[in-house]
C-alpha cells in the first residue's frame, strides 16, 4: 500500500476528492475566466470545457437549516458540488450553463442576494465579536449587517472603479486582517483593564496573568496581604489578552470602547505594491443596535472613493495619487493627532512586498 493509498483518521482529508468531475478532468489546464454578470463566473479550460460559478452572500453564522437549503439546491442545480468563499460566500460550482438563471431565481426568493464579484464590494470577512468572543471592543455581526444593508447595492453591481474589500475587526488583536483592506472597521479598547483583586487570586495564576502581557505592563504585587497584580497604565497597549488567562483582569469597557475607521490597504500586487491600511477616524462610540456613526462614515468613503477615483484604481491607489490631505478633504473627515503613526518601529525601511525593490 502507498503512502497516497494509506487512509488515517489524522489531519483533513485530500481536498481533490470533494472537486467536481470538470475541475478534476481540467486541473491547472485553465485558460482564462470572465464575469458574464454580478455573481455569475465562467472558467474555460484549454480542452474547451466550462465552469460555471454563482456567488451568494451568505451571514457568517448560520444554522443548518441554511446550510440544508444550500446543499439541496446543490443538489438541484449544480450535482451537488458548492463550497464558501473566505469571505463567507456560497458559490455553486454548475457545469450546465441552463441551470444558472433558475437557481439565481431561487437563491432570491430564500432572500439570498447574488454578486460580490468584479469591481464591487464583496461580502464583510469580519471576527466573532460580541456573540462569543470574550474581549471584543465591539459587535461584529451587527456592524457587518448595519453597513452591508447600505452597501448592498454595490454587491449586486459591479460599477465602482475597481474592487472594493472591506473588513472587520472587533479589537485590535484583528482576527480579521484589517491590516491589509480598502476600508478596514476595528473595535478598540481605550482604556486600561479594571483588577478584580478579590477574585484574582482564587482563579488566576499570578506568574502565568504576568507573562501573558507583550509589553510587560503587568506587574506583582501585593493587595490586602494577597498576591496580585499592578498595571502600568503607560505601557498598556489594551489588547486584552491579561483577560484571555484571567477573567478578574477586565478590559471591557461600556463607555471608552468603540471603533476607528482605516483605509487604503490592499494585498494585491497589481499596478501597485501591496499597501497596509492608515488610520483616518480614530474613534466613534458603540452605538448599537445600527450602530448609524460606523455607518455613515463606510458609506461617505465608498461614495466619495466611487465618484473620484479612476478605472481599475484601488482606494490606496487613489488616495496616494491624489494626496492623503485631499482624501480628507473630500470625504470632509477631520484631521487629528491620533491619525498621525509615531510608532518608532513601523517600518518604513522594511520590503513588505514580494516586488523586488532597487
Amino acid at each position: 500500500m502507498t503512502t497516497a493509498q494509506r487512509i488515517t483518521d489524522i489531519g483533513p482529508p485530500n481536498y481533490k476528492q470533494f472537486l467536481p468531475p470538470v475541475v478534476k478532468a481540467n486541473y491547472g489546464k485553465w485558460k482564462y475566466h470572465e464575469i458574464p454578470k454580478p455573481g455569475v463566473l465562467v472558467h474555460v479550460a484549454e480542452s474547451g470545457d466550462k465552469l460555471f460559478t454563482v456567488r451568494a452572500g451568505s451571514p457568517r453564522l448560520i444554522s443548518t437549516v441554511t446550510i440544508r437549503l444550500f446543499a439541496a439546491l446543490a443538489d438541484k442545480y449544480s450535482g451537488g458540488y458548492l463550497r464558501w468563499t473566505s469571505r463567507n460566500n456560497v458559490e455553486f460550482l454548475l457545469e450546465e450553463e441552463k441551470n444558472i438563471e433558475p437557481l439565481i431565481k431561487e437563491l432570491g426568493e430564500q432572500g439570498y442576494p447574488v454578486g460580490g464579484t468584479g469591481n464591487g464590494i464583496s461580502s464583510i470577512v469580519h471576527t466573532q465579536g460580541w456573540v462569543h468572543c470574550h474581549s471584543a471592543a465591539t459587535d461584529a455581526s451587527g456592524v457587518v449587517k448595519a453597513i452591508m444593508d447600505e452597501v448592498y447595492p454595490h454587491f449586486t453591481s459591479m460599477e465602482l472603479p475597481a474592487k472594493l474589500r472591506i473588513a472587520f475587526a472587533c479589537c485590535l488583536n484583528m482576527c480579521g486582517a484589517v491590516h491589509c483592506s480598502d476600508i478596514a472597521v476595528l473595535g478598540l479598547h481605550r482604556k486600561p483593564p479594571v483588577i478584580d483583586h478579590t477574585a484574582l487570586p482564587k482563579m488566576c495564576e499570578v506568574p502565568t496573568l504576568i507573562s501573558s502581557c507583550p509589553t510587560g505592563a503587568i506587574r506583582p504585587a501585593t493587595v490586602d496581604g494577597k498576591a496580585s497584580v499592578e498595571i502600568e497604565d503607560e505601557q498598556c497597549m489594551y489588547c486584552g489578552n491579561c483577560y484571555t488567562v484571567c477573567p478578574a483582569v477586565q478590559i471591557n469597557n461600556a463607555e471608552a470602547d468603540g471603533i476607528s475607521i482605516w483605509v487604503g490597504g490592499k494585498v494585491s500586487n497589481a499596478r501597485s505594491q501591496p499597501m497596509f491600511s492608515k488610520l483616518v477616524i480614530p474613534f466613534i462610540p458603540n452605538d448599537p443596535p445600527r450602530w448609524p456613526g460606523v455607518v455613515d462614515a463606510v458609506v461617505n468613503i465608498v461614495d466619495v472613493y466611487a465618484k473620484n477615483a479612476r478605472k481599475h484604481e484601488r482606494m490606496g491607489e487613489w488616495i496616494e495619487r491624489i494626496g492623503w490631505p485631499k482624501f480628507f478633504e473630500l470625504a470632509d473627515i477631520p484631521f487629528s493627532k491620533y491619525v498621525i503613526d509615531d510608532f518608532k518601529h513601523a517600518g518604513e525601511t522594511y520590503n513588505r512586498t514580494a516586488q523586488i525593490r532597487q
